[in-house]
């Protein structure tokens, strides 16, 4: 299976892929525990910005409610395992049920009154604003004092019930990552993929030549929504406690999409890259300006630099690097015409 999902790409991806999966694999060997924590949270927002990126970078529909997925996915998979004692090996499951749900209820709603651009943007934040106020006033969910999860077992490798060490978690964030870049790439290469690509150009000439429209947009939210719930299920097991003014927050949106955005929007690799670009060199900044003792000093120079990689390269630095490499063919990501003449 994941032959086919790669046939076609030259060789010379491939192996830039093994390597880079291959130093990925052995990191937590050469890494202290404060690197390790950074590679953790670089690769879980790797993998929400692929989720996202199925949206807005495959199908045209931009949306800032992604923590609304995340944190219902969270919500799901910790209430069922703090008040039933339902691992989340299975609590999961309804976890991307519910996100995906969630998803599904946005869209039909949004595409139902042909909602679109950035009204669907805003759709997507007042409903994840809606649920976090939700989810704020539930009582039996801890409301707005937190569900907080048992802590035990830090020093194993219990995937069943995912308590273990950060290692098993940067393992399992890393699987999950690897698995999202395939399920984009089998997509991309499907009819579903060239639909969403068609509809993304011209929403109305894509119409015009038979493509169910209601459905591949609803199909992109369903599954980019179902796969950010299965994100939250981690993000509830390494943090061990769920506050909904965090969870559900629309920093914690910004956060998941800026990777996708720095990287290359409608990329394959692009997500992953601007991922595991962007949260060293916020750590960094951190470090350098925690002597400073200005408020919002380190926020101000974090905006600076983001806002100059987008100036600069509003595709994405991703494309670039592609083309120099010789990796923009179809194997390890999809550069459009558009996307390689700079538009």
């Amino acid at each position: 299976m994941i032959e086919t999902m790669l046939a076609g790409a030259p060789r010379r991806a491939l192996v830039a892929l093994a390597l880079l999966l291959s130093a990925l694999v052995a990191a937590p060997l050469f890494v202290n525990a404060y690197a390790l924590s950074v590679l953790i949270l670089a690769l879980y927002y790797a993998y929400t910005g692929q989720a996202w990126n199925m949206m807005i970078g495959f199908a045209g529909l931009l949306s800032l409610g992604e923590a609304m997925f995340v944190g219902l996915g969270a919500y799901a998979s910790a209430g069922l395992f703090q008040k039933f004692g339902v691992p989340p090996v299975l609590g999961l499951f309804l976890s991307v049920a519910v996100s995906a749900a969630a998803g599904a209820a946005v869209g039909w709603l949004a595409f139902r009154f042909d909602i679109n651009g950035v009204y669907f943007a805003l759709l997507t934040i007042a409903f994840s604003e809606f649920t976090r106020i939700l989810v704020d006033n539930w009582a039996y969910l801890g409301g707005s004092e937190g569900l907080f999860l048992h802590v035990s077992g830090l020093a194993g490798w219990d995937i069943v019930n995912l308590r273990g060490s950060p290692v098993m978690f940067y393992y399992v964030l890393l699987a999950m990552t690897s698995g999202m870049f395939l399920l984009c790439r089998y997509l991309l290469a499907s009819r579903l993929g060239y639909y969403w690509r068609a509809i993304r150009e011209d929403q109305d000439a894509a119409r015009s030549l038979g493509v169910d429209v209601f459905a591949c947009k609803m199909a992109a939210v369903t599954i980019s929504s179902g796969a950010a719930g299965l994100a939250g299920v981690v993000y509830a097991f390494y943090y061990n406690n769920l506050f909904p003014e965090t969870a559900f927050a629309l920093s914690h949106s910004i956060d998941m999409l800026l990777g996708a955005v720095v990287g290359g929007v409608g990329t394959l690799f692009g997500p992953i890259f601007g991922a595991l670009l962007l949260t060293p060199l916020g750590e960094a900044l951190t470090a350098a300006t925690d002597g400073l003792r200005l408020p919002g000093v380190k926020q101000f120079f974090w905006g600076v630099v983001v806002a100059a990689i987008v100036l600069a390269r509003p595709t994405g630095l991703w494309p670039m690097i592609a083309g120099a490499l010789g990796l923009d063919k179809v194997g390890l990501d999809k550069v459009d015409a558009d996307e390689k003449s700079g538009r």
